[in-house]
């Protein structure tokens, strides 16, 4: 009989246990709602970010509504306010245009949910609370560098044409990457070393609206056209891999990447598969590679720490203002990439399979 009592002590023991446990794991996943506000599919960038934010905040136990926009604004906001409408208490947002937001955040704000601007600063808005993003400024110099390096301009050689490409003006982080790039490469234009043919430089004439790959292959069109009938074009600055397949595009058209006429220098950025394809072609140079894994994991902290009353990290306090406010940042470190570290950078750190680049 005492073993009977015994046994049935220890099942209820157990099941208590189990119970307990049972308790503790749905009160893990069910710490409250995070809105992921992404601003497209059609990157294959935004589609891992959105992805590993779902995997970085679950592995917090928080639930996730994420959401994509379709580089569309009106879009966006509606995605947004129904975020705040269901009951998110953070919103993680990578914005379409960082100006339109000020209204919704507004909303949100009145119903005490905090904002969190996702590699993209949010303009115009007192209600973003943090960044999570790269050294944007270093971007452009890792870019402005390839072009150094790859030409031997250090060494004294030159002079070459170089043609300025842009990001899309209404994404602050474009002008942080043509403001790098060019505080390397304005000395060698002022020099004499660099010409850009066109004369075309500055935001407000090298910007690419949406990042729109096939809006920077019309304009290398009209570039080659209009400025490089007999003279080469030796090097493209291009912020971005979508925009850099486009520029390439163009330049293929009219004879360029070949065994007489190789490609020139073009930089890219964001490590996206055709363009690590295009570089084992030798076609484009160079990229950027900015661990999105990592920026996750940043803006999941963030998450958290705003979820449990604590103080989000973070290492800049100075370079982000929004118009309204210095928004306080966390940035992570950029890193260059071409055929001598792609395989250690990209493969090896799993962001890309090798077979992937089949």
């Amino acid at each position: 009989m005492k073993a009977r009592r015994t046994t049935l002590k220890a099942l209820a023991a157990g099941m208590a246990l189990g119970l307990a446990l049972a308790a503790t794991q749905t009160q893990a996943q069910d710490k409250g709602t995070v809105g992921v506000a992404m601003p497209t599919k059609t990157s294959t960038r935004w589609v891992s970010d959105g992805n590993s934010m779902v995997a970085a905040l679950a592995a917090k136990g928080y639930k996730t509504d994420l959401q994509y926009a379709d580089d569309d604004i009106p879009n966006q906001l509606a995605q947004i306010e129904n975020m705040v409408t269901k009951g998110a208490k953070v919103l993680v947002i990578a914005s379409i245009d960082g100006t339109t937001l000020s209204n919704v955040l507004q909303k949100a704000a009145d119903k005490g949910v905090k904002v969190i601007a996702y590699d993209r600063l949010i303009n115009g808005s007192k209600n973003v609370d943090y960044y999570a993003t790269f050294d944007n400024f270093q971007v452009g110099v890792l870019q402005a560098n390839s072009i150094v390096d790859k030409l031997g301009l250090k060494a004294g050689k030159g002079p070459f044409n170089i043609e300025l490409f842009g990001g899309s003006p209404d994404d602050n982080n474009a002008f942080f990457f043509y403001d790098g790039a060019m505080s390397v490469l304005k000395p060698y234009i002022d020099s004499g070393k660099l010409v850009v043919r066109s004369k075309q430089m500055g935001m407000d004439k090298v910007g690419t609206l949406r990042w729109d790959g096939a809006v920077a292959q019309a304009r290398m069109d009209n570039l080659l056209s209009a400025y490089y009938g007999k003279d080469k074009l030796n090097a493209v600055l291009s912020p971005y891999d979508g925009l850099s397949i486009g520029i390439l595009s163009s330049l293929k058209g009219v004879g360029y990447c070949t065994a007489q006429q190789p490609c020139p220098v073009v930089t890219g950025q964001d490590a996206e598969v055709p363009s690590v394809k295009s570089m084992l072609r030798n076609e484009q140079s160079s990229t950027v590679f900015k661990d999105t894994r990592e920026l996750a994991k940043v803006a999941a902290n963030m998450v958290d720490a705003l979820m449990t009353g604590k103080k989000p990290e973070i290492n800049d306090t100075k370079t982000y203002n929004n118009k309204v406010k210095v928004v306080p940042s966390y940035l992570l470190k950029p890193v260059s990439v071409d055929l001598s570290n792609y395989k250690k950078v990209l493969i090896d750190s799993g962001y890309i399979k090798e077979d992937q680049l089949k």
